[in-house]
């Protein structure tokens, strides 16, 4: 998300549109919806520490050069292998707690890994400004790309290893859509990012030239959006664990209209302020409560949710960042914020039209004996290596 804040400097510098510049954004979502299912099936057996590793080391090394990219087409390139990074670490990370927490912790692991991705959403694009406001923004992705480099060593050192005994197959993931449940549920997903989106990685321009927002005041309302975002995080948790369904209901209605209000512009900036941090508060739900909702359907095929997830997810975030891009060029500003909240809309209706999921009885893994390992490690209080039949 680290250009979404840095579109107006990117395309300034090297002379590329709002909507061509927003390719940053567009490109490693298309590419990460395709790794996340090749990298959970093509690694196979192979330990996911490695893997857990080696991607953050790419995604480090992408930052970096990206920071010295001479054109758009060279940074849209490197954002290729940015979505090649996220999209296995998501698909793999998602469905990890079960094995490196005792049974009892892994609905809390579960939130926390979740939130991690949430936070990134709402977090990334404020820090992404301030530092391309205060040093330009290469300078924000070097320290991307420093960041990474730190995570990097700091997993490589820590996360004990995690081998696999069943490796998904080609055929699980599209045969969990055959569940009319799961499938639904992804609809949802895909329109209600879809519609986030195409209004949020255009905010910067939009607070500035609809809104009448001080480009100096841009990086704090957007670290006030951040803020808002991991309140929502461990908000909609909490709210997840109890009632999924539910928690989506307020997310859409509540981010629906406060998008559709955002377009129309002002002339009072602490309406602005407002308005931005409960868009923060809504969005700051979504990947937690999309994902618990989901996994519902097939609990015992994790990974394969997970990827399916992932690559509707990112799907939908590169066509959202796409739409608003044609949105801007064609139409304006206020064409993108009005095609997000009505997207946004649709997918409400999805959800009251999709009712409560329950597991889908055509599930790959609804009647399989797939064995989930746990990961002995002292340092995680693990005390033996066992199988848990779920």
């Amino acid at each position: 998300m680290l250009p979404v804040g840095l579109l107006t400097s990117i395309g300034g510098e090297l002379h590329a549109s709002d909507g061509t510049a927003g390719l940053a954004v567009t490109v490693p979502g298309v590419v990460a919806a395709v790794s996340a299912p090749l990298t959970t099936v093509l690694s196979g057996r192979l330990d996911r520490r490695w893997l857990l590793v080696s991607l953050p080391a790419l995604l480090a090394v992408a930052n970096l050069l990206s920071a010295v990219a001479p054109s758009i087409a060279v940074l849209v390139a490197l954002r290729v292998l940015v979505g090649v990074a996220i999209g296995g670490v998501w698909a793999i990370a998602a469905g990890l707690a079960v094995r490196l927490v005792p049974k009892v912790s892994v609905g809390r692991a579960t939130s926390l890994i979740f939130s991690g991705i949430a936070l990134a959403s709402v977090l990334g694009v404020p820090a992404g400004t301030l530092i391309g406001q205060l040093f330009g923004w290469r300078a924000a992705f070097a320290a991307a790309g420093t960041a990474t480099l730190l995570v990097t060593g700091a997993l490589a050192l820590l996360l004990p290893p995690l081998p696999v005994d069943r490796a998904v197959r080609f055929t699980d993931v599209p045969a969990l859509l055959r569940g009319r449940r799961l499938r639904l549920g992804l609809v949802v997903v895909l329109l209600l990012v879809t519609g986030h989106f195409a209004a949020y990685t255009y905010v910067q321009p939009a607070l500035e030239r609809l809104w009448g927002v001080g480009h100096g005041l841009v990086s704090p309302l957007l670290l006030g959006y951040g803020v808002a975002g991991v309140v929502g995080n461990f908000v909609g948790g909490a709210g997840s664990a109890r009632n999924p369904r539910g928690v989506l209901v307020v997310i859409c209605t509540v981010l629906g209209a406060v998008v559709l209000t955002m377009s129309f512009g002002g002339v009072r900036t602490g309406v602005a302020v407002v308005l931005l941090a409960v868009w923060g508060l809504a969005y700051g739900g979504v990947s937690v409560s999309t994902q618990s909702w989901l996994m519902v359907t097939a609990p015992h095929a994790k990974e394969a949710v997970s990827a399916l997830f992932v690559t509707v997810f990112n799907t939908a975030m590169s066509l959202g960042a796409l739409a608003g891009g044609r949105a801007v060029d064609v139409f304006s500003l206020a064409g993108a914020m009005r095609l997000g909240g009505l997207l946004v809309l649709a997918a409400l209706v999805a959800v009251v039209l999709t009712g409560s999921l329950r597991p889908d009885s055509t599930s790959v893994a609804g009647e399989s004996a797939m064995v989930e390992d746990r990961v002995p490690d002292d340092r995680i209080g693990g005390l033996a290596r066992c199988a848990e039949r779920e």
